[in-house]
């Protein structure tokens, strides 16, 4: 028997149209590349979605073609992504931190036939657009009368963003009605050997992974929050930050190209921020600051702390010092990208501030519709006893089923994704990763999780950054090697950060040797590149 219930597909176009009719006069603030602070709404921006729409139609952009971005955190972004998505085409976010070859690369694979641009971008564009000759138009994100015609007065189909949008039809704007199993973006991972891959979001997966993360176990997001998504709109859709807003209706504070800690710490003071989400770099700059400030910007209660293991020394500092609430979460690309949050359950209360410390440097446990699995070396599921450790796979409804055009076979195994995290589970259900699979230091035929290693060295007061990586041994094969980049002015020597393993870690674990340096190389996400700083220390070795 069937139920008996309206059959309406779950559409992006459904979420701006929610948001502009009970949420309307809802702010949503943003910092721009010009330098001022922009102020509009979420009817404002549903309606000038809908002009963006028209002007799609009028270029003759058809259903299903690809409309890329290369821009910040700002309202010009979320017009976008609800523009080209309710209007049936799919919204390609390009990360600009990316080397002007490998943007071109994935505008020409995702046969991009619009761009839009921010200006602080025109040297991208002016690398790029003979490479792209796919690409019908390309719109500059800009005030009217701002066109950089003198940058690039080279590159065909060259129009302002504003010129554009004020020859469209104020009217409104009749969304398709689209099979919710349609694209709605598309997102290149990173990090990745070889190519990008496209990883192609429906706009079925897209809500259900916003519904989801707007949970209390997740972002506990509502309509009474303000909240500042530090991590970028162009990485894996700021982690579905603009689609959880819209469906609950909140302000949204979006910061632009200032991600540094003093402009975090006053735009999150000046907008009342109650909820922000990042990766553990950017949030190192915002502690700096509050601790110049000796105080958190006022309304500030919560963080979400994602895209790489997030330090306890970290954790410590918001919470304990600050008295902000910290939830760390899991995921990657090809999960849209939640996989898990650092959420207590009703029994964890009673615990000792150690034993709940242990369970949030843990990468937490599945939202609903996120479905795990361990399995070892041959393929067999391990236990969830919080000690087996072996590969982690996941399913579920936002969970890629194949990679855009690759040419590669299928990645599933048995309807399962396999992630490339060596982890362990316990009995709850949280996650711990011990390494990326490609890091994991194997010493002697015993594994040393690089991730802890790390943390422990951010946990000593001179150190700002610290990376593990393995190095060659004669006798145990691999060793881990700690490489550290000091805070300023601080002072301490190889055998003070050895030291400060004792009794931490297993006697074994602790690393050989320390390597000071300047930086460590970031990726475009701010991830450790490990590979890359492998290949720095062989050289570095090979010149010695």
């Amino acid at each position: 028997m069937m139920g008996l219930m309206q059959q309406q597909p779950l559409l992006i176009s459904s979420l701006i149209d929610f948001a502009a009719r009970f949420h309307g006069d809802t702010e949503i603030v943003s910092r721009r590349v010009e330098g001022d602070r922009h102020r509009t709404t979420w009817a404002k921006v549903q309606r000038r979605s809908m002009r963006l729409a028209r002007g799609l139609d009028a270029w003759g952009v058809q259903r299903g073609e690809r409309v890329g971005t290369l821009a910040w955190n700002g309202y010009r972004h979320l017009e976008l992504y609800y523009g080209v998505s309710g209007s049936g085409r799919v919204l390609h976010t390009i990360n600009p931190r990316l080397h002007p070859e490998q943007i071109a690369w994935i505008v020409n694979h995702a046969e991009d036939q619009v761009v839009a641009f921010e200006l602080s971008f025109v040297p991208i564009i002016q690398a790029i657009a003979a490479k792209c000759p796919g690409v019908r138009k390309w719109v500059a994100l800009c005030e009217p009368g701002a066109l950089p015609g003198d940058a690039l007065g080279e590159v065909a189909g060259l129009v302002g963003y504003e010129e554009w949008l004020a020859a469209q039809s104020e009217q409104p704007y009749a969304w398709p009605v689209l099979d919710e199993n349609e694209a709605s973006s598309i997102c290149y991972t990173s990090g990745t050997t070889g190519h990008p891959k496209g990883v192609l979001y429906s706009h079925r997966s897209t809500l259900l992974h916003a519904a989801a993360g707007a949970l209390p176990d997740v972002m506990c997001l509502s309509a009474a929050d303000s909240v500042l998504p530090v991590v970028p709109m162009f990485h894996v859709n700021a982690w579905g930050t603009p689609y959880a807003a819209a469906m609950v209706g909140c302000k949204l504070v979006l910061p632009g190209p200032a991600l540094d800690g003093a402009s975090l710490f006053e735009i999150m003071d000046d907008e009342g921020v109650t909820l922000s989400a990042g990766v553990p770099t950017v949030w190192l700059g915002l502690l700096a600051k509050i601790r110049q400030e000796g105080r958190r910007p006022l309304s500030l209660a919560r963080v979400l702390i994602g895209g790489s293991a997030a330090p306890q020394a970290m954790i410590e500092s918001f919470q304990d010092e600050w008295g902000v609430e910290v939830r760390h979460a899991w995921g990657m690309t090809e999960m849209s990208p939640l996989g898990t949050a650092a959420a207590f359950k009703f029994k964890h209360q009673a615990l000792a501030p150690q034993q709940r410390m242990h369970l949030q440097t843990s990468q937490g446990r599945p939202l609903f519709g996120v479905d795990m699995r361990v399995v070892g070396a041959d393929g067999a599921e391990l236990p969830w006893d919080g000690r087996a450790v072996g590969e982690l796979e996941v399913r579920g409804p936002w969970v890629l089923a194949d990679y855009y055009r690759s040419g590669l076979p299928n990645p599933l195994h048995d309807g399962w994704f396999p992630t490339g995290d060596v982890v362990s589970i316990d009995a709850d259900g949280f996650m711990r990763i011990v390494d990326r699979s490609k890091d994991v230091i194997k010493s002697g035929g015993e594994w040393i999780s690089s991730i802890d290693i790390e943390n422990v060295a951010m946990a000593h007061p001179a150190v700002a950054m610290a990376a593990c990586v393995a190095v060659p041994h004669p006798k145990w094969d691999e060793r881990p090697l700690l490489v550290v980049v000091k805070k300023p002015g601080a002072q301490v020597e190889s055998r003070d950060l050895l030291t400060f393993y004792e009794g931490k870690v297993a006697k074994w674990w602790i690393p050989d040797d320390v390597m000071f340096v300047d930086a460590i190389p970031l990726g475009a996400t701010g991830k450790i590149l490990k590979t890359r700083l492998r290949e720095q220390l062989l050289g570095s070795a090979g010149q010695s």
